[in-house]
């Protein structure tokens, strides 16, 4: 019986121990260090991309432009020469009191839309063209059966130049469009609203050397209004021929 207890116990002491507990959370660790690795590893890369941003912005911001911005000729032309001028022709005794150009209005009126609403596309383009600036449509709105017009349908296009694009299209005008008039003698120098505003009717927008003509498909008129600041029509009268508006002989 002791023999067999013997053997017993060698046999116990030869069976491999199971693996403890511990080995799968090893494991586990070490695919969590993997992981965290990869992490840093993509973190880093990313971090390396904010940078590069950074370089590329540092480098955005150090390029300056040469270029000088020009003021427009007119409007250099009105400060120098025709302010003194007028000064001395009324007798103002105030710089405030001289006439200035406030606004100019291009506006194209178009009754041939109500038939064909294509035109007022290719009035839009001719417009902005011209003038550098995009027009408004304007609409009816009144409804008028005898002219098949309803409320609400484009009839025309406006627009309101200030500032630098007037002063821009001022000089067009009076050096390019009007010498190119067909049989050009002068505008009218009775088109006065009696408050020193001037109203010019053009019968051809294809005076404007912006405008292609084998792109035309209807010959259209405009009208142009200058808004000026003076009180009479005298002034805005020698306001606008010392820019060089060329009037017609008295």
């Amino acid at each position: 019986m002791a023999d067999k207890k013997d053997k017993a116990e060698k046999t116990t002491e030869k069976k491999p121990k199971k693996a403890p507990e511990g080995k799968p959370e090893g494991k586990a660790d070490a695919k969590g260090a993997k992981g965290g690795g990869k992490g840093e590893a993509k973190g880093g890369k990313g971090g390396g991309g904010s940078k590069s941003s950074e370089d590329k912005g540092e480098k955005a911001k150090k390029v300056v432009s040469t270029t000088q911005a020009v003021a427009p000729r007119f409007a250099e032309k009105y400060e120098k020469q025709v302010v003194p001028v007028l000064t001395k022709q009324f007798g103002y005794k105030n710089p405030n009191q001289v006439p200035r150009l406030q606004k100019i209005v291009v506006n194209m009126g178009l009754g041939a839309a109500v038939t064909n609403p294509k035109i007022i596309d290719t009035a839009v383009e001719e417009l902005r063209a011209i003038t550098g600036q995009k027009p408004i449509v304007t609409r009816a709105k009144k409804a008028i059966a005898n002219f098949k017009l309803r409320t609400g349908i484009p009839i025309g296009a406006v627009v309101t130049l200030r500032r630098g694009r007037m002063w821009e299209f001022l000089d067009r005008l009076v050096t390019l469009a009007l010498p190119r008039t067909r049989d050009f003698r002068g505008v009218s120098r009775k088109a006065f609203d009696g408050k020193g505003n001037y109203t010019l009717g053009l019968r051809e927008q294809i005076i404007f050397p912006e405008i292609n003509y084998d792109r035309i498909d209807v010959v259209k008129g405009l009208n142009i209004s200058f808004v000026t600041s003076a009180r009479t029509d005298e002034e805005g009268r020698a306001l606008l021929q010392h820019l060089g508006m060329p009037f017609r002989a008295a």
